[in-house]
């Protein structure tokens, strides 16, 4: 089943004409990630679904419904968690109070609270501490933890690995992989394509604002002549 569909999506930044028409099916349950050159239009078609950014044209579809013409806040009380590139977190509030406002619904559960923070043990050592004393792996697990603190039918997640040490990428890679185990459907942009391999169902390929490939990630990470055709990329190249 279908539970995010974009069809024919334009998305205009002031005189600048950045999605072109972009076609996009999200698979409940599994994970989609969406890949491309910088510049292709992949954050800004996460931020238009979100309604940060308004369509200019076409259809945005979340489980029959139509969300292109709704606010943002009506958008994320139908289930849709969003992981901004900036990391989305209050500086100067501690890390607990970053969750709690993340619940939305009511008080967070323990057992849910200590779940999460198993998942990101540097948040548990510093939980009473002002989140930007955290360093920049440890804002992006935040991020994430303040995603997954609530359920969410579909997640959003923006370059989640970008910057990070291995070792944090390895983190953050069992935490999203945890959050499709538990049937989040996410949908993820990523430039480390090992981490989009690990994690990834299905694949769609941007480029100049549109969806150029759309398949299955396992075909697309045994098919190196069409990683090098599609992204100029191979897949030794990038693990």
């Amino acid at each position: 089943m279908t539970l995010l569909r974009l069809s024919g999506v334009h998305t205009h930044i002031g005189r600048y004409h950045i999605l072109q028409g972009v076609d996009l099916d999200v698979p409940e349950g599994e994970m989609t990630v969406l890949l491309g050159r910088n510049g292709a239009g992949k954050s800004t078609t996460m931020r238009t679904i979100m309604g940060l950014w308004r369509a200019s044209a076409g259809s945005i579809t979340f489980d029959g419904a139509a969300i292109e013409k709704e606010a943002t806040p009506a958008i994320a009380r139908r289930g849709i968690g969003y992981v901004p590139e900036n990391m989305g977190i209050f500086g100067g509030l501690t890390v607990r109070e970053n969750l709690v406002l993340a619940a939305a619904s009511g008080p967070i559960s323990a057992e849910r609270l200590e779940r999460v923070l198993s998942l990101f043990p540097p948040l548990k050592t510093f939980y009473e501490l002002p989140a930007g004393n955290l360093s920049g792996g440890q804002k992006q697990m935040l991020s994430i933890a303040r995603a997954m603190i609530e359920k969410r039918r579909l997640v959003l997640v923006d370059e989640p690995s970008k910057g990070l040490s291995p070792s944090m990428v390895k983190t953050m890679t069992e935490a999203l992989a945890e959050l499709k185990r538990s049937g989040t459907t996410i949908l993820m942009v990523e430039q480390n394509f090992a981490t989009a391999e690990a994690l990834g169902d299905s694949v769609a390929i941007m480029d100049d604002g549109r969806i150029v490939h759309r398949g299955r990630m396992a075909e697309l990470a045994a098919d190196r002549s069409l990683q090098e055709k599609l992204m100029g990329l191979s897949l030794e190249a990038h693990q």
